[in-house]
């Protein structure tokens, strides 16, 4: 029982993780020891599972496919989805230097681990790391799509956002935002369905779902594989990937471009106002941010807790698999 809670509180991470974009999921699951425990799980599921259910009924499936990690898991991170969509959702609106801080903190922690986990860095592995940063920090620097409500663009979004929340460093919500879909996912469908029940918005979600369960089957096997035969150069990617998305959780970013609530856009921000939607952003320093308080101390305190709570999830994680 004290491995399944356990098991559950590192699900509740990944799930509040997943919901700020910027902070992969990926990367808490792989400080805290389940990474590739996970990935195997997922791949379970596919068509040798229903040969394993024919030869050995419910039991066997259900043995092959580590149902008791996934159900803790997944109870875990539904619940740190519902923290994450009001609890940091509400952090983010009052105190976003602070909170980005935090993460800032706990990604470059979190490179550092997963590149510890090399054991002879060599030729290979630098360019590998090379190119995992440069591709997150390109993805960082594409200007958001527009989005649409179909539900084959939601399906796809779904696919897309879900593949990136296996990989550590790069996040399923900061992809959402990428394709312009995260406000009508998060703010639009997700928050509706969870307080009011609407049966449009929970078909949304369904569908969406589904675009996620398609993802995961197929990532989750390329993953495993790559993991099998090239362990350290997709590690030193995934590092990339880390170290590349530090570019977008800079703790101060002004807006250069962002949606009014009427769904107009402007491509600069007076200094104290808040927009409803975020574009595009620039990097600054705290003496130039001109949308709140910069709370440097806050940042500072909040960076250094970031950095130190990859380390504690560390010692977490060795000391509670199963």
């Amino acid at each position: 029982m004290e491995n399944r809670l356990g098991t559950a509180f590192k699900g509740m991470a990944m799930g509040m993780a997943e919901v700020i974009p910027g902070v992969s999921g990926g990367t808490i699951a792989f400080i805290t020891g389940i990474y590739e425990k996970l990935l195997n799980s997922i791949k379970a599921f596919g068509p040798s599972l229903i040969s394993t259910f024919r030869k050995e009924g419910f039991a066997g499936a259900w043995n092959a496919i580590n149902g008791n990690f996934l159900v803790f898991l997944l109870g875990g991170m539904v619940m740190g989805v519902v923290v994450g969509v009001f609890g940091i959702s509400f952090l983010l609106e009052n105190y976003p230097p602070a909170v980005w801080a935090f993460f800032f903190g706990l990604i470059i922690a979190s490179a550092i681990y997963v590149g510890k986990q090399i054991e002879k860095w060599r030729g290979h592995e630098f360019l590998a790391l090379l190119i995992g940063t440069l591709v997150a920090f390109g993805i960082t620097t594409v200007s958001p799509a527009e989005g649409s409500s179909s539900y084959f663009f939601v399906f796809i979004s779904g696919m897309i956002a879900i593949s990136a929340l296996i990989l550590p460093g790069i996040s399923g919500s900061f992809i959402l935002l990428l394709m312009g879909m995260y406000s009508f996912i998060i703010t639009d469908t997700l928050k509706p369905a969870l307080t009011t029940l609407a049966p449009d918005k929970l078909l949304t979600m369904f569908v969406f779902a589904m675009g996620c369960l398609t993802g995961l089957m197929t990532v989750s096997r390329l993953l495993s594989w790559t993991f099998k035969h090239y362990r350290s150069v997709t590690l030193a990617i995934l590092t990339g990937f880390m170290l590349g998305s530090l570019n977008k959780i800079w703790p101060w970013r002004n807006p250069t471009k962002w949606m009014t609530e009427e769904g107009t856009i402007i491509d600069s921000l007076a200094g104290g106002i808040i927009p409803k939607k975020i574009l595009m952003e620039q990097n600054v320093f705290p003496s130039g941010y001109t949308v709140g308080e910069p709370l440097v101390i806050a940042v500072v305190v909040c960076m250094v807790l970031g950095f130190a709570t990859v380390f504690l999830l560390e010692k977490f994680g060795s000391s509670s698999k199963d």
